[in-house]
């Protein structure tokens, strides 16, 4: 593949998407904050606006899912659901969303009908609306199905925006329930391999989860492992806050059925895409009440304290045979067009 041209990788989340974006996108942008506001150089889960005693918080999303349904989901949920997400791991409480769609000529309304309505229960679920959108067809030989794109607002009192950068020496790292479900669900179904598992998608707006978890207090930093998986989200909050990680193996919550389709296909769950979970960072002496505050929620039950925050620069996981080793951020997710 020639190095002038855009391929796959370019886009799933690793270590050649965030070098695409900081030498050819970000170098192009001369404006990238409002007064003062989290900025786009800060590549965060989103951006904030100053207003007053609040801060809005925005964010946007495209969504080229294969299949577009999916076990668990469908491109119309993830797609709500991954801006919803993305705004509350700043803080957020999620206001509204807008969605604008393409499609392909041909493309079912049958089709259409399932997708909106799975994206307006996805927003049901934590109270967002839909507030406004747009709609384009394209000939039939130029687009792939349909391709969704969502935009995310939410508010946050002035200073209390979280920022994916905030970890500290002593925090512990919180894991929100089992890691690798989507990607490896997705991957599992779209090509066909036949598992004889109940393994679904965890597509899931994570609001109630995080508010609980705020409300308790003690919350440093938050980040949604989507493209690039715990691997990519780990290693982003390490290296953006200056620190170190140690990670315990054996507390990382991996359902049996993704070890299993992991092992078969060769894939690291660390570094598949997960779309209803969310890595906080959380104070030592405030860890054990969020966790139990987070187990109360839906979606939440699988929750676990995973590590610690350490001086440093790497991320290491403490594996169940008394050894170590280190978890790298991925070149790319192995699983393309997952969100």
């Amino acid at each position: 593949m020639s190095d002038d041209k855009i391929n796959m990788n370019h886009g799933a989340g690793g270590e050649v998407m965030a070098n695409l974006i900081s030498s050819t996108i970000l170098d192009n942008i001369t404006n990238k904050s409002v007064n003062g506001g989290i900025s786009l150089d800060a590549l965060d889960d989103g951006a904030s606006i100053p207003l007053g005693d609040y801060e809005i918080v925005m964010t946007t999303d495209g969504h080229t899912i294969d299949p577009l349904f999916f076990p668990g989901g469908d491109i119309g949920r993830i797609s709500a659901a991954g801006t919803i997400n993305d705004v509350s791991v700043m803080g957020a409480k999620p206001l509204a969303i807008s969605n604008a769609i393409i499609m392909q000529e041909g493309f079912p309304i049958e089709d259409l009908d399932k997708i909106m309505k799975s994206l307006n229960e996805a927003c049901e679920e934590v109270d967002v609306a839909v507030i406004t959108g747009d709609t384009k067809v394209m000939p039939q030989d130029k687009l792939d199905g349909i391709v969704m794109v969502t935009t995310g607002i939410g508010i946050a009192k002035k200073g209390e925006v979280v920022r994916d950068s905030g970890l500290e020496v002593g925090d512990k790292i919180i894991i929100t329930g089992s890691l690798g479900d989507h990607g490896m669900s997705l991957m599992s179904f779209r090509e066909g391999f036949g598992f004889d598992t109940d393994l679904k998608s965890d597509v899931a707006p994570m609001w109630n989860i995080i508010k609980k978890a705020l409300d308790v207090g003690g919350v440093t930093a938050m980040k949604d492992p989507t493209r690039g998986g715990f691997a990519n989200a780990i290693n982003e909050m390490a290296s953006k806050s200056g620190n170190g990680i140690v990670l315990e193996q054996d507390a990382i919550p991996i359902r049996d059925e993704v070890h299993a389709v992991s092992e078969m296909l060769g894939i690291d769950p660390f570094e598949v895409a997960n779309e209803g979970k969310v890595v906080m960072g959380v104070k030592a002496d405030k860890a054990e009440e969020v966790l139990e505050a987070i187990k109360s929620e839906k979606y939440g039950e699988n929750a676990a304290i995973i590590g610690e925050v350490v001086e440093g620069d790497y991320v290491i996981v403490n594996t169940p045979i008394g050894g170590e080793r280190i978890l790298e951020a991925p070149i790319a997710d192995p699983v393309p067009r997952v969100c």
